[in-house]
């Protein structure tokens, strides 16, 4: 028994001394491999009369706990030193100024999204945001959709798994719910824009599932389509920055909305290459049109004393228009090339007085 006390205490120490995760574990080898000292006691034991054998054998399992336990603690121990290290090694000071050739840009998104919210912030509009997972109270039946109408389907919607009781979320097709919901918690006037993510089963070189929209809206008393073609007239002069640019504005229809109208702006087509401005031929940019009343209606509002105009535009189309990007996929590539090709400058916000898209 001596002698295993004695082996008892140099194992111990082995384990208390190993530095690191490699000589721990030839500690573990030494002690307990197959050809270790506490495995071949073990072996030992059949040379041994029985009741020998019993009380070696019990001694030796209790060492070999033991010493199983004292590994264990030491390697957690020693994992725990090991990524306080590695911690302290690679500490980033956020402070200290970014290296040229790590200079980081904005994405096209992010910049026209400020584009837009830059344009209409003199006009009185605040920008408003809401979940993107939404019920189908706030994104169809509060709009006017009827109950058959096509986005309701599921080959053209996400929707999320039927709830116990019968209802389901879905992703949200627009940011118009944003719309919906300010109107039931906020008291006219009402002026916002409404930026956001929204989703639809679209996948081509000009749909993808996923794409960004900024809604406008604004109700208040005296609010007529006059208002609403010289907002967009003034917005879409400032974002495309072209001079004497052509707008009209075409009959169309949506269930939110009525009278409603879809915005061309001017252009021409030559040599396959796309011109904004005076031409020979016309793109659709954005839709728009008078508030519902039964939208009014259904948000809490009353429709006799108050009416309003609301638009809607793809943030992704209007960057491709203005920036000459091709492919609406590639804004969603993650690749830094591109980005390195389009992207802005972390400063270079825009403003209209020092102009949008320096």
């Amino acid at each position: 028994m001596d002698q295993l006390e004695q082996l008892r205490e140099e194992l111990l120490a082995e384990v208390a001394n190993a530095s690191d995760s490699v000589s721990l574990d030839a500690v573990r080898v030494s002690a307990l491999g197959k050809k270790g000292r506490v495995t071949a006691m073990m072996k030992g034991l059949g040379g041994m009369d029985p009741e020998a054998r019993k009380a070696t054998g019990q001694a030796l399992n209790v060492l070999k706990g033991e010493i199983s336990n004292a590994l264990e603690a030491r390697k957690t121990l020693l994992e725990e030193n090991e990524i306080s290290v590695r911690l302290a090694e690679e500490t980033i000071d956020v402070s200290l100024p970014v290296r040229p050739e790590q200079e980081g840009l904005l994405h096209p998104i992010s910049q026209t999204i400020e584009e837009v919210a830059e344009i209409f912030a003199p006009m009185g509009f605040e920008v408003a945001e809401g979940p993107d997972i939404e019920d189908d109270f706030h994104n169809f039946t509060a709009l006017n959709f009827p109950p058959d109408h096509p986005a309701r389907e599921m080959h053209d919607t996400f929707f999320l798994p039927l709830k116990e009781d019968g209802t389901r979320h879905l992703l949200r097709t627009h940011t118009s719910p944003v719309q919906v919901r300010v109107m039931q918690n906020t008291k006219p006037p009402i002026r916002i824009l409404a930026p956001g993510r929204t989703y639809r089963c679209d996948y081509d070189i000009t749909h993808t599932p996923m794409f960004h929209q900024v809604e406008g809206l604004v109700i208040d008393k005296a609010v007529h389509m006059g208002h609403l073609k010289s907002c967009i007239i003034e917005f879409v002069k400032a974002y495309f920055e072209v001079e004497n640019l052509p707008i009209r504005f075409r009959p169309s229809y949506f269930p939110f909305t009525e009278p409603s109208a879809e915005v061309d702006i001017g252009c021409s087509r030559e040599n396959g290459e796309l011109k904004i401005g005076a031409g020979a031929d016309w793109l659709e940019i954005l839709g728009c049109g008078m508030v519902h009343p039964n939208v009014l209606r259904s948000s809490g509002i009353d429709p006799d004393e108050y009416q309003g105009f609301a638009f809607g535009l793809g943030v992704e189309r209007i960057a491709m228009l203005k920036y000459g990007i091709p492919d609406l996929r590639t804004f969603f590539d993650s690749d830094l090339r591109w980005l390195r090709h389009y992207g802005f400058a972390a400063l270079d916000v825009p403003t209209l007085a020092g102009g949008l898209s320096r």
